[in-house]
């Protein structure tokens, strides 16, 4: 197992790597998770899926917040449809620290909520 940089995916396909950084989206489809992490050299969309990892590492999609530092583990394989053209097939995940939500981190409101906030919105 390898820690590796983001940068630098290409040259580990195929391989287990350890990869240090921050949580920078997600989301949810269900029994598979997508995060974006990224570190100094780049981004890197994380797979999850329910039927390969434990239940807590599942469950840790509601606790973990954008900008949590975390170290993943998993294997990089290619994929054109990922934003980087590689993704990490994850394994697990440990957080580091658990960041605070921004109050204007981008939530799914609706338009009500929205106009009576306009000033954080616009």
């Amino acid at each position: 197992m390898e820690g590796f940089k983001i940068s630098s995916a290409g040259e580990f396909v195929g391989k287990e790597v350890i990869l240090k950084g921050w949580v920078y989206q997600k989301r949810s489809s269900g029994k598979i998770q997508f995060y974006i992490f990224r570190d100094g050299t780049g981004l890197i969309q994380g797979v999850v899926e329910q039927r390969v990892v434990p239940p807590e590492v599942f469950a840790l999609y509601d606790t973990l917040t954008l900008e949590s530092s975390v170290i993943v583990k998993g294997v990089v394989r290619e994929d054109k449809r990922a934003p980087s053209g590689y993704e990490l097939l994850v394994n697990d995940i440990k957080p580091v620290s658990i960041s605070e939500e921004y109050p204007i981190t981008p939530k799914p409101h609706g338009i009500e909520f929205l106009l009576k906030r306009r000033h954080l919105w616009i």
